[in-house]
């Protein structure tokens, strides 16, 4: 069996929790690729975002500061999944700045200038 077979394997057995913490692992190790978030002009104003979805990154980042749990986002956003939550959090840390600027702009009403 392969080691890629053995993973799969392995990973299937975990809960749910246990996945969505190895799926940070993996993202973490992934430098600067973000798989699953994009951004493209005239979609959610170029902000990035979850693939698929309309769901910016700011969003999910604001809702996790004001103490929504990633299991509460997972129920109120059905699309998503834990590797989503994953790839938003790495995309994040990679980025507070545009993210923070994204969530004043946000709050506020404020033009992207």
């Amino acid at each position: 069996m392969s080691t890629l077979a053995e993973i799969e394997v392995q990973i299937s057995a975990l809960s749910r929790a246990e996945k969505a913490q190895v799926l940070r692992w993996v993202v973490n190790n992934l430098d600067e690729t973000f798989p699953g978030i994009e951004a493209a002009p005239g979609i959610c104003g170029g902000e990035a975002r979850i693939v698929r979805t309309r769901i910016p990154v700011w969003l999910l980042v604001q809702a996790r500061r004001l103490g929504t749990s990633e299991a509460d986002l997972l129920r109120a956003y059905p699309t998503l999944t834990a590797e989503d939550l994953a790839n938003a959090w790495a995309y994040h840390r990679a980025h507070p700045a545009e993210i923070d600027q994204q969530i004043r702009e946000n709050e506020t009403g404020e033009d992207a200038a």
